[in-house]
């Protein structure tokens, strides 16, 4: 149930990024109602590809995520670094909205929550608990 659980929220994480992604990359910048200039426009696009391509990359891991350990680390890696650069800028030119905040929260916070719950199922599925004797009652 808690494996299900667990492939549910990494399954719409992924949707979330795999569809700001596809937008970023049809729309460009003026999908946030901003106008950039055609070299800004471009790398907005090439990173909007990039989240793209993230997601499915976390949909990827979801058939077999008790084995996916490595590849969902990296991929958390990925999200935290562009969280933190995000949370630097923040810093630096201000909070840009809540569309930006909300994306802070996912990569410095529900990321790395998905990973430690996936590293979780990843030990439960290599070092099942011993029964109990409740257990063997049971049984």
């Amino acid at each position: 149930m808690e494996r299900r659980l667990l492939q549910v929220c990494i399954a719409l994480a992924a949707l979330v990024a795999v569809a700001a992604g596809i937008g970023g990359v049809f729309w460009g910048a003026a999908g946030l109602g901003e106008q950039a200039p055609s070299a800004l426009d471009s790398h907005f696009r090439y990173l909007s590809g990039v989240l793209a391509a993230i997601g499915v990359a976390y949909w990827s891991t979801i058939p077999d995520i008790e084995k996916a350990g490595a590849r969902f680390g990296l991929l958390t890696l990925l999200v935290v670094a562009g969280g933190f650069a995000r949370a630097l800028g923040m810093l630096i030119a201000g909070p840009p909205g809540p569309a930006s905040g909300a994306a802070l929260a996912l990569e410095l916070l529900v990321a790395p929550g998905l990973y430690l719950w996936q590293a979780r199922i990843q030990r439960l599925a290599e070092h099942p608990p011993a029964p109990t004797a409740v257990d063997a009652a049971e049984g």
